[in-house]
């Protein structure tokens, strides 16, 4: 569904993104790890057609169609959306209002506001607070749910884990899987490697712009539970 070939993009004079490659399949979890200042929040705005980036070389593609030089809404219509690194919440906005900003309430096919409150049943306590207002766990809750609205077939997480307590995480992760149980694909940023670990089919680590490792999640979590006890790790 998702391919991106050969990409470069970056900021200026910066080049961030170095060649990278990546697919992600009909209903596939695939996470990218890596440290802060790798290109994953880049790559993520390069998919997206955020500016900036500025892509420089490569290719990325939607089931067959070019997204390259699309702007952000025109690749939303096309059933892919994002959870962005931060939430990007409005503060005066009831969490009602985020969800019918992109669907009207009255809607009742698809993802509905009764779907995601559904979904989420602390937000649907929370109906009438404010983005100021909400927790962090709650925030994050409401920025997948903004998500959701766009009906998408494709939705790019940035870093949602990020500042969360740990039972939110282990939230959170089941909230990926029970989506991709509805048939979604997922592509998901992350720092936390455990997080990836418990949700993902396929990982690609960044190091400085390019793709230094690849391989399927049960593999690498397996090295990695294998690395921990020669180091003596529990």
């Amino acid at each position: 569904m998702l391919e991106v070939r050969d990409l470069h993009s970056g900021y200026g004079d910066a080049h961030v993104i170095r060649g990278v490659s990546l697919d992600v399949a009909a209903g596939e979890v695939v996470g990218v790890l890596g440290r802060n200042g790798m290109g994953k929040t880049t790559l993520i705005r390069s998919i997206m057609g955020l500016a900036p980036p500025q892509i420089r070389a490569g290719s990325i593609s939607w089931r067959g169609e070019s997204l390259i030089g699309l702007r952000p809404h025109d690749i939303a219509a096309r059933k892919i959306a994002i959870v962005p690194q931060g939430r990007r919440l409005f503060p005066s906005l009831t969490v009602t209002e985020h969800l019918t900003m992109l669907k009207a309430a009255r809607a009742r096919s698809g993802w509905t506001v009764e779907r995601v409150f559904a979904l989420f049943p602390r937000l649907a306590e929370r109906r009438n607070h404010r983005g100021g207002q909400l927790s962090g766990g709650e925030r994050g809750m409401l920025a997948v749910g903004r998500a959701l609205m766009v009906d998408p077939q494709l939705i790019l997480m940035d870093e949602p884990s990020e500042g969360l307590a740990p039972v939110m995480v282990q939230h959170l992760e089941g909230i990926v899987l029970d989506l991709k149980r509805e048939g979604l694909s997922i592509l998901l940023v992350e720092q936390n490697l455990y997080s990836a670990l418990a949700v993902a089919d396929r990982l690609y680590v960044l190091e400085t712009g390019r793709v230094v490792h690849q391989g399927d999640a049960a593999t690498l979590a397996r090295e990695t539970k294998l690395l921990f006890q020669h180091l003596g790790v529990q």
